[in-house]
């Protein structure tokens, strides 16, 4: 690679919303190939004011994927671990990538649409995904990458009354419940809207034109209730949920199983099989896992991070893949894969903080209720 192509190789992306985020003070830094907010007043505030009213975030690095023609749904099938004939319209639910050792590439959304399959899939991974995608699915089925897109998230307890004040529809935005999606407009802007997202509370996620991002972002801004929030709130609140973060809590080194998400493959896959990396998924089903992915709840007030590893006496059990302080609770939480002898509830383990052995003890996920509007 010669130097100038190694310069594009590595240039950071702007999203739509890149001057709308710096004329608001966003302190921009560089995530997943793009310039995002990590925070406009600070994280601290952003997170308790997302608990309390309603927070937007730009997730627009986030890629949208469309898949269809034909035999689509037994084609995703044989990718995907997920039982498309119990998915009903408009729908999302959550899904994941497997490579063929069954290790976790991805994890994702699938919607289904009039024609097709929607898919939301993460900013890091988009490519890998799109190019994985291509290569496993039939020439008969077409997969469109919506690059014109932008994705925006209203969180928060406040979210709903905030949005339905600018939003029309067909039936009103109310109506929605949990994973529920239609089409709407906001300002006169086609978008597609699902009751959904990352921090536990309740909230949308929105699909609209990217050159229309700025005029529906300032719009549901002008609410009362909302302010724009950046990633450092956003990855707070997504631990309190209990919701794992690829690329730390989520890698190819784990399976559905053993990361504690067996929901995400479907009864009858369970059984049946037929999916990319099947083999080890049923084999860690039918004879369990070394290690399961955990809450930790520590004492004190300083945090552990990704990387800290955990013991139980002198025996180390387990390594952290996500961690931080809970505003919420007032103390640290954190995930960790600990050896399944340890895994049970209310067990005492030792996080080792810079040599220094912090009490802790497995919780129960999420480590903050859950407040989807179902």
């Amino acid at each position: 690679m010669s130097e100038v192509e190694d310069d594009i190789a590595i240039e950071t992306l702007i999203l739509p919303l890149d001057q709308w985020h710096r004329a608001r003070g966003g302190r921009m830094v560089e995530f997943a190939g793009y310039w995002m907010p990590v925070q406009y007043e600070g994280i601290m505030a952003e997170h308790e004011w997302t608990r309390s009213s309603a927070g937007l975030f730009d997730v627009s690095h986030m890629g949208q994927l469309f898949v269809s023609g034909e035999g689509v749904e037994a084609a995703l099938e044989a990718v995907l671990p997920i039982d498309l004939a119990t998915l009903k319209p408009f729908g999302p639910r959550y899904s994941m990538l497997l490579d063929e050792y069954g290790g976790i590439l991805d994890d994702l959304m699938v919607t289904r649409w009039n024609s097709g399959f929607y898919l939301v899939v993460n900013g890091a991974t988009k490519w890998d995904d799109i190019a994985h995608l291509r290569e496993n699915l039939p020439d008969e089925v077409n997969l469109m990458h919506m690059e014109d897109n932008a994705l925006l998230a209203l969180q928060g307890p406040k979210a709903a009354e905030a949005l339905a004040r600018v939003t029309e529809g067909e039936w009103p935005l109310a109506d929605l419940k949990f994973m529920k999606g239609g089409q709407f407009k906001i300002g006169g802007v086609d978008a597609w809207i699902s009751r959904s997202g990352y921090t536990g509370e309740d909230g949308f996620e929105i699909a609209i034109p990217a050159e229309e991002a700025a005029k529906v972002a300032e719009l549901i801004c002008a609410q009362p209730e909302v302010k724009p929030i950046g990633l450092g709130a956003r990855d707070s609140l997504r631990l309190e949920a209990g919701l794992p973060l690829y690329g730390h809590d989520l890698s190819p080194d784990h399976s559905p199983v053993d990361a504690d998400l067996l929901f995400a493959v479907n009864k009858r896959r369970r059984s049946e099989g037929g999916f990319i990396g099947a083999e080890r998924v049923l084999r860690d089903l039918a004879q369990g896992t070394p290690q399961k992915r955990v809450g930790l709840a520590l004492e004190g007030r300083q945090a552990a991070r990704e990387g800290a590893e955990v013991y139980a006496g002198d025996q180390k059990v387990g390594v952290l893949t996500s961690g931080g302080f809970s505003p919420t609770l007032g103390h640290p939480v954190a995930m960790a894969y600990v050896d399944q002898a340890h895994c049970a509830d209310g067990t005492a383990l030792e996080v080792d903080v810079r040599g220094k052995r912090l009490p802790a003890r497995v919780a129960p996920m999420p480590f903050v209720p859950h407040r989807y509007y179902r």
